[in-house]
């Protein structure tokens, strides 16, 4: 099963020598299966520190040469990672996985519906246009839809290792082995 979900346009800008914005270039998304195809990312942009720099178009050469080495985790340390993820409709019974990045992330829901579940077992219905502030917490996310794609945004930051009363609550991807960590 593959997602029905439009796929989308990228538009990056920069600059003529005079200092006018121009467009550098627009590129179909593309994009990679996992998990059985119950899932689909798209990563239209990343920067490879943090503030980044635009002069000469340093960002646009260091995203190109990591998209091209294939080694960009779910977050980029020192950068920052713009990912577009299609869930599938969930089969009853199933739930997403339970992971942690070392991040600052800002999911917000582009179509459908998405449960967010936390380990401590809360869990909340995010709709259309809802967003997510995730703080290097444990958490998952499952489409809870039978039939319907859903679709979210994820803008991810890295961040300095997380303490939490003496403890470092670094990066856990659980049982997960397709996707990369950091």
């Amino acid at each position: 099963m593959s997602s029905p979900l439009p796929n989308f346009t990228r538009y990056i800008t920069t600059h003529d020598n005079t200092g006018t914005a121009q467009i550098h270039s627009t590129t179909e998304s593309t994009w990679t299966n996992y998990a059985n195809d119950t899932l689909r990312f798209s990563v239209p942009y990343t920067t490879s520190e943090f503030p980044a720099t635009l002069t000469h178009d340093a960002d646009l050469v260091a995203h190109e040469s990591l998209m091209a080495e294939g080694s960009l985790g779910l977050v980029n340390p020192n950068g920052t990672v713009c990912r577009v993820v299609d869930f599938a409709p969930a089969k009853r019974g199933t739930r997403g996985l339970m992971h942690r990045t070392q991040s600052l992330d800002y999911g917000i829901v582009l179509e459908g519906r998405m449960e967010m579940w936390l380990d401590s077992g809360e869990m909340r219905v995010l709709k259309r246009g809802d967003i997510a502030v995730q703080r290097g917490t444990m958490h998952e996310w499952r489409n809870p839809s039978e039939g319907e794609w859903a679709r979210m945004v994820f803008f991810l930051q890295a961040t300095e290792p997380l303490r939490v009363d003496g403890r470092v609550l670094g990066e856990d991807l659980g049982s997960q082995t397709e996707i990369k960590g950091q």
